[in-house]
């Protein structure tokens, strides 16, 4: 799990997905397109996602942000194999929701680790490009 932001007009939004799988093409996420992260997505491209793990020290506490473009993936396969992993929506959502599947890939990325101990160095934390 991670957080997802995207932007609408002039206001961020920041909720909570489920990563697909990531590769060296992009990290991967199953949307469904009534939903407005889907709109915005397409409106605005531009999003990040932060990774953050839960210890039970706070002081343990490690992230990574990733910032990118996000794709519409369109391929048959990639779509197919999404509504097969997410089928378990159906029952959330109280209907089949094959027709709703839609695959976004975050892709020409930058990504950056963040620890607590980085409280006070964030702006000279290496930058990676994925």
């Amino acid at each position: 799990m991670c957080s997802l932001a995207t932007v609408e007009g002039n206001q961020p939004h920041v909720r909570t997905v489920l990563m697909w799988f990531a590769d060296n093409t992009g990290f991967y996420f199953v949307l469904l397109s009534p939903k407005k992260v889907s709109a915005q997505l397409k409106a605005n491209p531009r999003a990040e996602v932060c990774f953050c793990s839960h210890p039970t020290d706070l002081v343990q506490t490690r992230q990574m942000r990733v910032m990118g473009r996000m794709e519409l993936v369109t391929s048959p396969e990639l779509l197919a194999r999404a509504r097969q992993d997410r089928a378990f929506l159906s029952q959330l959502a109280g209907r089949p929701i094959d027709d709703l599947v839609e695959v976004f890939r975050l892709t020409d990325c930058d990504a950056h680790f963040w620890a607590m101990r980085d409280i006070l160095h964030e702006p000279t934390l290496e930058h990676v490009a994925i």
